[in-house]
């Protein structure tokens, strides 16, 4: 049989500190707020990069076809949106084994810089998207007098 103890206040303490702990790390890496896990969503990664001329996006989606991925451009935001489709089949003599698995995606940036809308370049190779987009040419600033009467 079990003993039963008194409860004073502060014990456990230790182990309990540990306990939330613990909970405070799987909270952080299972962050809702994080964009890449969100309950039973998916979004591709991506990395940008920002030359002196040009802004490219390289995202990585396995799995899609190029006419299942959608770009839009609007201002300076970037939407890369479409359907992740996976189907695989194992058939042996003794079983059939099917798994399907499908969902949309969405992902939407900020460019760092006003680009040109009209030189805007996408391929997809191996699984790999990569937009490549002309940052606008800005004209040279202008120092403006200021007239007194």
């Amino acid at each position: 049989m079990f003993d039963l103890m008194p409860w004073r206040k502060g014990s456990g303490s230790d182990l309990m500190g540990f306990k939330n702990e613990m909970d405070n790390l799987f909270n952080r890496f299972f962050d809702l707020d994080f964009p890449l896990l969100k309950a039973g969503e998916w979004a591709p990664r991506m990395d940008v990069t920002d030359s002196e001329k040009q802004i490219t996006i390289h995202a990585e989606i396995p799995g899609c076809e190029a006419g299942d991925i959608d770009i839009s451009l609007e201002g300076r935001r970037l939407t890369i949106k479409g359907e992740k489709k996976h189907e695989k089949e194992e058939k042996d003599e003794n079983y059939l084994r099917r798994e399907r698995a499908r969902g949309f995606f969405s992902r939407t940036i900020e460019l760092p810089a006003e680009v040109d809308q009209d030189a805007v370049a996408a391929t997809y190779k191996k699984g790999v998207l990569t937009v490549s987009l002309n940052k606008r040419v800005s004209s040279e600033s202008k120092k403006i007098e200021i007239k007194t009467n």
